[in-house]
């Protein structure tokens, strides 16, 4: 179930990366925004290397991975660490019976009438093990055709 969660995550965002819309998440000048993120002044990522927010915004989703330096691996390794530690708190370590479900619930799902054991909830429950199936072989597929031009002959963006 948490694979397939990353794997819908990150199917999002290597769309939104390939088609070219750019967040401006990073604290760049107020003149970028989601189609232009070209600014006046270049805010660098890496000092060391030259590497500005802009140009990993603009670079192919595999290369963009490249791009980010090490002390910003080790930011996000740690970080997930420290969320899988909880999660391994709260789904182990608590006797938690029911896969993924980590004690987080902010929309209330599971307050319904039935609980985990209702209808509704048993097929939401297999729909997102589905398409999180599906998003697992899309983003192989996506980064099989990436790493390899012309592997997957159906889409080419």
């Amino acid at each position: 179930i948490k694979h397939g969660r990353i794997a819908m995550v990150a199917t999002i965002g290597f769309m939104v990366q390939k088609f070219g819309v750019h967040f401006p998440l990073y604290l760049g000048p107020s003149g970028s925004n989601a189609f232009s993120p070209e600014s006046a002044d270049a805010w660098l990522l890496s000092s060391t290397s030259g590497v500005t927010f802009s140009d990993v915004s603009q670079a192919a989703p595999l290369d963009a991975i490249s791009m980010v330096p090490m002390a910003g691996w080790l930011q996000v390794f740690f970080v997930a660490g420290w969320f899988e530690c909880i999660a391994f708190e709260r789904q182990w370590n608590q006797d938690n019976d029911i896969p993924g479900d980590y004690g987080y619930d902010p929309l209330g799902f599971t307050k319904r009438d039935g609980g985990w054991d209702s209808e509704e909830l048993t097929s939401l429950r297999l729909k997102e093990i589905k398409n999180g199936r599906v998003a697992m072989m899309t983003m192989a597929g996506w980064v099989a055709n990436e790493a390899i031009p012309g592997a997957l002959p159906v889409w080419h963006p």
